[in-house]
């Protein structure tokens, strides 16, 4: 285990920081029975458990005797490493989660997760996606992006990362009217997932594990700028869902409001899709390419076309995003009726294309949304257009 943030202040392991086969070399480690570790983590996770102390489950059926209460309390937590601070209902549902740091690179800050409600289409069944971040702030420096304007004040931990779902599965239960527990879960809160690797990944296996969280891997994607040295090792070796932040088809533009293409553009970028994402591959994999519609940046009828051509033998799937404003921001949402023509070409090419809608704004919740520039003490510097764009900024 050479992740971060594995132990607290106090020196202690914090144990949802630990895969299953982990925390069984841990109790091993300390003289337990391996299969103590099951016992722990059915507690921590199962349905209508997720205990935030060990002395909770004293007294209960298949609890834990105060004996090992005490010893386990002096080597490790079951903290998550965050606070839960407020919780933010919007009129359409969605429900923010404002936690604070108490531990890790970024203690004293604050990150965010989001609960999104959607009704199937037969209006029988009600799907609760989670929204969850992977770091405070984040690195990127995408233009159009609340959080980009942030940078990066730390990684979460493992733990960190788990602990929002766990709270989010107390919320629900909490709460009669949610009627609803956790479908989905998404990396697509704060932070750039793969630029935090390691935390991201474990975290994915505790939230599949079948005895535990039990999320399908199906129903479990993670969102990545395209950080493509990182993306191959994600592509290799998970079988949870991708989703790609594209937002541009053309290198200039993608340069300018998704920076990290100065250093993967466009052609490297769409070869590593190609080659693990590619049409009829035998795994049957499938990518989300999701693009936020910017006002005269990257909505024309050329750049629909473009995108098609880029995707070209990429077994891929087209999430349109309606951009979201904030405070400070230089860049207008298209209309909808630009976002439809776009749509129509990419429809009329055999693409499959969704739009996505804005959820949760009036509580800034929405996508590209989440946390508070103004905390930030590492804010991302605004970068200038290239010059045929300046008018469409004024």
């Amino acid at each position: 285990m050479d992740r971060h943030g594995l132990h607290d202040s106090q020196g202690r392991l914090m144990l949802k920081n630990l895969t299953l086969p982990e925390l069984e070399e841990w109790c091993c480690a300390v003289g337990e029975d391996p299969r103590r570790a099951l016992q722990i983590w059915r507690w921590l996770y199962y349905d209508n458990n997720w205990v935030a102390s060990l002395q909770d489950t004293l007294g209960k059926q298949n609890g834990f005797s105060q004996r090992f209460i005490d010893k386990a309390q002096q080597l490790a937590s079951v903290d998550g490493g965050l606070l839960l601070e407020q919780v933010a209902a919007a009129k359409d549902g969605t429900t923010k989660l404002v936690f604070k740091l108490t531990e890790g690179e970024g203690a004293g800050g604050s990150v965010e997760a989001v609960l999104i409600p959607m009704t199937h289409r037969r209006g029988s069944r009600k799907h609760i996606t989670l929204c969850v971040s992977s770091q405070v702030g984040c690195a990127m420096n995408c233009q159009f992006c609340y959080t980009g304007r942030m940078g990066l004040s730390g990684n979460l931990t493992t733990a960190q990362i788990i602990e929002q779902m766990v709270v989010a599965c107390r919320v629900l239960a909490a709460d009669p009217s949610a009627d609803a527990s956790i479908t989905n879960v998404v990396f697509m809160g704060m932070g750039e997932p793969l630029h935090n690797y390691e935390a991201v990944m474990a975290a994915v296996e505790v939230m599949c594990q079948p005895l535990g969280l039990h999320m399908s891997h199906n129903k479990v994607t993670v969102s990545t700028v395209g950080l493509v040295d990182v993306l191959e090792r994600f592509a290799a070796s998970s079988n949870v869902q991708l989703a790609l932040s594209l937002h541009a088809t053309t290198d200039e533009v993608r340069d300018w409001i998704v920076p990290v293409n100065r250093r993967h553009n466009l052609a490297v970028l769409t070869a590593v899709l190609r080659q693990h994402y590619g049409t009829g591959n035998a795994a049957g994999r499938r990518v989300l390419v999701e693009y936020t519609m910017l006002a005269g940046v990257n909505d024309s009828l050329q750049d629909a076309q473009r995108l098609v051509a880029l995707l070209e033998g990429v077994d891929a799937k087209v999430n349109l995003i309606m951009f979201n404003p904030f405070q400070g921001t230089r860049f207008k949402p298209s209309t909808i009726e630009q976002v439809l023509a776009f749509r129509s070409v990419l429809i009329q090419a055999g693409r499959i294309c969704t739009i996505r809608d804005s959820r949760g704004d009036d509580e800034m919740a929405a996508c590209g949304q989440l946390g508070n520039p103004a905390l930030s003490s590492k804010a991302a510097p605004i970068l200038p257009p290239p010059p045929q764009f300046e008018h469409v900024l004024a």
